[in-house]
């Protein structure tokens, strides 16, 4: 026994001893790893990326829409397409849901802040998407540094609420709208209380080219869509060159903008390069923005108006959603239908070459649009908006669309008045309910009867159709989650 009782002491010893000697020999507890922390530089929800100086901010939404009476998402009047002709076959609601993401990202520099931003949003909608499918859209994906911008941003001519002066729809025309940004290299100055200037190339294939019509080509069942010939817009040379000056204030912000725009012609024969083109030319626009703020109806309250002027350069007026031709139907008591048809172009020409070709006509354009947006409270909220828009062709022009005119007065030149108002209601942060009502007036030039062939996108018959104004009214339900 005391040989077994000396043999476990000494094991036990030793053990002890051989734990005590590894202990000493362990590293001492490392120091927990902060592997998020805040990074308050730059504002809310940034956080240093782990093992970089570079701050990091993800956000977006989730929406839910859903449009009535109209032609597409986001509240689209029935102002073109089966929508427009009041067919069966066009959809009497429109339901789309969204989910953005977007990724800044933002480094302190010697240089001043290196920026990168992405948006990109992933969608839903009835009639364009299949089953269980969808599309992707990309936004913005652009890079800021030293006052330079490189990539996917909002034009330098834009203002801060775009095309939203307080409106949901994505079809208040009357100015500028590239809410999903527009290529382009730009530089911005900062001239100290609130004080900038910028300019800008911007790409002009995407937004900025409303049409370019070669009349020659036009036929009664163009003519019955709102389209005067063959699309003849030849590839960009040039970039837009946009300017802006702004001036933003506690009261509110002022702005003024100018783009010029390059005209540039296919050939008269798009087949054929012999066959020549016009020469190229010109067009331009300018904008006059004004924000109010702090006004005496309540808290929060504002006022967003802009005045927006072209000539060759329509899509600056009539924003970058909106079709470049417009054909809505109604009842006539003096022929099978009424019909209103509207084109937009930046220009028009004629000929087949160089022997009867023609130069260019360009189109004028004007529109004013804006909105006031009230809080009754913290919760419910109501904006009143509107826009006026006028598109003018010159005597050239008008002669050259009006060519083949006969048996009714031809007249391409058209102006379109809307107006609508959206209440919301926000239950909790970052979660608002709205409603939105819209009515659509196209005041066309055009009168008399006209006989016009079988319209087959539509579902027409050839009949005799009256050229006379009209008006649609569309609705708009949304729920969006904001983080």
């Amino acid at each position: 026994m005391r040989v077994i009782k000396r043999l476990a002491l000494g094991t036990a010893a030793a053990l002890l001893t051989a734990g005590v000697a590894q202990a000493a020999d362990l590293p001492m507890k490392a120091k927990a790893v902060e592997y998020v922390k805040v990074c308050s530089i730059y504002g809310a929800g940034f956080y240093y990326i782990p093992g970089t100086d570079t701050c990091i901010k993800l956000g977006g939404y989730l929406r839910a829409d859903a449009t009535f009476g109209g032609s597409g998402a986001y509240d689209s009047p029935a102002w073109s397409g089966t929508s427009g002709a009041k067919s069966r076959n066009a959809n009497s609601y429109v339901f789309r849901s969204r989910q953005d993401i977007n990724i800044d990202t933002r480094t302190a520099t010697e240089y001043g802040v290196v920026r990168t931003y992405f948006d990109a949003t992933f969608n839903w909608t009835t009639g364009s998407d299949s089953t269980a499918g969808g599309t992707l859209g990309v936004y913005f994906a652009f890079i800021q540094f030293a006052g330079f911008t490189f990539g996917k941003a909002v034009s330098q001519f834009d203002t801060p609420w775009s095309g939203y002066p307080g409106n949901n729809t994505s079809f208040l025309i009357g100015g500028y709208d590239d809410v999903t940004g527009i290529n382009q290299v730009a530089y911005t100055a900062e001239f100290g209380n609130g004080v900038s200037a910028s300019i800008s190339l911007e790409d002009a294939s995407s937004y900025n080219q409303s049409a370019l019509y070669n009349t020659s080509t036009m036929t009664a069942a163009n003519f019955a869509t709102g389209v005067y010939g063959t699309n003849s817009y030849a590839g960009s040379q040039i970039p837009d060159i946009v300017g802006k000056i702004r001036v933003d204030q506690a009261w509110g912000l002022f702005q003024v903008s100018a783009a010029a725009h390059q005209v540039r012609a296919s050939y008269y024969n798009t087949a054929l390069e012999t066959s020549g083109h016009p020469s190229d030319t010109w067009g331009y626009a300018v904008q006059g923005a004004i924000s109010l703020k702090n006004l005496p109806t309540g808290p929060g309250d504002s006022i967003n108006f802009t005045a927006t002027y072209s000539n060759g350069a329509t899509r600056y007026v009539i924003g970058g959603s909106s079709p470049n031709s417009f054909a809505m139907y109604g009842s006539s008591s003096s022929a099978y239908q009424s019909l209103a048809i509207a084109g937009v172009a930046d220009g028009v020409f004629s000929g087949t070459d160089v022997s009867n070709g023609s130069g260019i006509s360009k189109t004028t354009a004007w529109g004013v649009r804006g909105a006031f947006n009230h809080n009754w409270n913290p919760y419910w909220s109501t904006s009143l908006f509107g826009s006026y828009t006028s598109i003018d062709y010159n005597g050239t022009a008008t002669a050259q669309i009006c060519a083949t005119a006969v048996g009714f007065t031809c007249n391409p030149d058209f102006k379109i008045a809307q107006i609508g108002t959206v209440t919301r209601w926000t239950p909790v942060k970052n979660l608002t309910f709205s409603g939105e009502v819209m009515y659509t007036y196209l005041d066309q030039s055009y009168s008399g009867n006209v006989a016009l062939p079988a319209v087959s996108s539509v579902s027409k018959p050839a009949a005799t159709y009256e050229l006379k104004d009209q008006g649609a009214w569309s609705g708009n339900l949304r729920v969006q989650r904001t983080f």
